[in-house]
């Protein structure tokens, strides 16, 4: 019982932080894309594309062993060994992190002239270098952060980094920076590393304390543990599966632009599209996500859990349920995003460019929650290298499809790529879930009546708007109206239909 309440307390303080942090984060891209443009935007997605990849070279398959080892001492009553986990886990973190902070050094220049075309400067990397080794340790403390369940020290730290970033990289565009892409690319660099070096020097204090007040124990188990030899095979297969992972989506994103301009867009136009779908759209599509994704990080402690004691009858029982609640939420943002996508679009950006793509797109977020809580399960079932295979196929496909895509399509090259990606990670993680402990999917629940209640829910709030919310006449308040018509709706449809039921909601 105790653990249960812990779950729920910890997916509480989770959600709702990362709710808050996700809403300062759309606010913040909002400001972004005003200040600096849609050719800046996407440019600033390549060079994060590149910094992506030096913090998986630095950090991965840290978080994960972290927390797994130190959720399986502890679930033998090992605080001793939990600890020196957690310390060997930091010193790996620095080895990985350094090294990766000279090569990249060491190759600023070339990223900067052969990949970006000298549109930044190779600054932008040797100030990136700089903050990998405060992000590296920063993802081994947040690893034992999660297995211990005490997750609102690392939602506090992630808070604070946030607000840390926007204010910093604000001041800096505003009153440092010239104008020019090139600055303006190096004041999102320059922010986003001083919020990281804030943000780990309070979890690193909030990690000390912690050790200090639940791991110092006289009780200690005598038991022989390699933790260098458990360590390396957790982080060390999934680290070379995320290296060629974080590569190819690397070279996906640096493709993505290069391929629009062999369609006959100019190189700006080709930044700005690229930058409208990868910087304006899709971070709000994924805005909803924000709840799945805290919940999945929270299932793998608990599947590792379940997974130890060899549990398989919870296993299957709860796996069924959150996909299926997981499938109904994801339908219901779907029909929010096809419904009002001119109405957000305005309220957000203040134009209807990106109104056609947030529609065309939003299908994409079935796919994509589901995901990513079938991944979550699967890393606590110890398939993470499964889970990383899936995704490199995905990588792979969608790099052959760029190239030979895009320039015969355009854009809409893209959107086609974009769909062909997610199905295909999507259906092969099922695939493997469904393997690895034999469970069968309710079609009607999971997809067909949520999707009915969505269809349903449109049509009954188009008539409430004809009828009452158009004569609102502040255009958000008008939107914010819509869309809670439509929630009510769909979510009385669900239990009038017996989709979900009270049994479901008790996790």
């Amino acid at each position: 019982m105790r653990k249960l309440k812990l779950f729920i307390i910890n997916s509480v303080i989770l959600t709702s932080s990362a709710l808050l942090i996700r809403t300062i984060g759309i606010f913040y891209n909002v400001y972004i894309s005003n200040k600096i443009g849609a050719e800046a935007v996407g440019l600033f997605q390549i060079v994060m594309s590149v910094y992506l990849f030096a913090i998986t070279l630095a950090s991965s398959g840290i978080n994960l062993a972290s927390n797994r080892i130190v959720a399986e001492e502890l679930a033998k009553g090992n605080k001793n060994g939990a600890k020196i986990a957690l310390n060997k886990c930091i010193k790996f973190s620095l080895i990985l992190s350094v090294s990766t902070g000279i090569l990249l050094c060491a190759l600023a220049n070339p990223i900067a002239k052969y990949i970006i075309h000298d549109k930044v400067d190779g600054m932008c990397f040797f100030i990136i270098a700089l903050g990998l080794p405060f992000i590296s340790v920063s993802s081994a403390i947040n690893g034992y952060f999660s297995a211990v369940r005490r997750v609102v020290k690392t939602t506090i730290s992630q808070i604070f980094e946030q607000l840390v970033k926007i204010s910093a990289t604000m001041y800096i565009l505003t009153y440092i920076m010239p104008s020019g892409i090139n600055f303006a690319c190096l004041a999102l660099v320059i922010g986003d590393v001083i919020s990281e070096v804030c943000s780990f020097t309070m979890i690193y204090i909030m990690c000390k304390l912690d050790k200090k007040k639940y791991l110092n124990s006289n009780t200690k188990i005598i038991e022989k543990s390699n933790y260098n030899r458990r360590i390396l095979g957790l982080a060390l297969p999934l680290a070379i599966t995320s290296y060629i992972r974080s590569g190819l989506s690397t070279i996906k994103q640096v493709l993505i632009p290069m391929r629009l301009e062999k369609s006959g867009l100019s190189c700006s136009q080709s930044l700005s599209k690229y930058g409208i779908i990868n910087g304006m759209v899709l971070p709000v599509l994924l805005f909803p996500n924000v709840i799945i994704t805290t919940f999945s990080s929270l299932l793998i402690t608990e599947f590792t859990y379940y997974y130890t004691q060899k549990d398989f009858k919870n296993i299957r029982t709860y796996t069924i349920r959150i996909l299926k609640l997981c499938s109904v939420f994801s339908v219901g943002i779907l029909g929010i995003f096809l419904s009002f996508s001119s109405e957000l679009s305005l309220a957000i950006y203040n134009n209807l460019e990106s109104a056609y793509y947030f529609k065309i797109l939003s299908p994409l977020v079935l796919l994509i929650y589901v995901d990513i809580i079938v991944d979550g399960i699967l890393k606590g079932l110890n398939k993470q290298v499964a889970v990383m295979k899936c995704n490199i196929i995905d990588l792979v496909t969608s790099i052959i499809c760029i190239y030979f895509l895009l320039p015969i399509f355009g854009v809409h090259g893209y959107v086609i790529v974009l769909y062909i990606s997610e199905t295909l990670n999507a259906l092969i993680s099922l695939i493997i879930l469904i393997r690895a402990i034999n469970i069968k999917f309710d079609l009607l629940n999971f997809c067909i009546k949520p999707l009915i209640g969505a269809y349903i829910s449109r049509i009954l709030t188009n008539i409430a708007f004809s009828n009452v919310i158009y004569k609102i006449n502040d255009s958000t308040i008008k939107l914010i109206f819509s869309i809670s018509i439509f929630l009510i709706i769909y979510t009385s449809y669900l239990f009038l239909t017996k989709c979900i039921n009270k049994k479901d909601i008790k996790i």
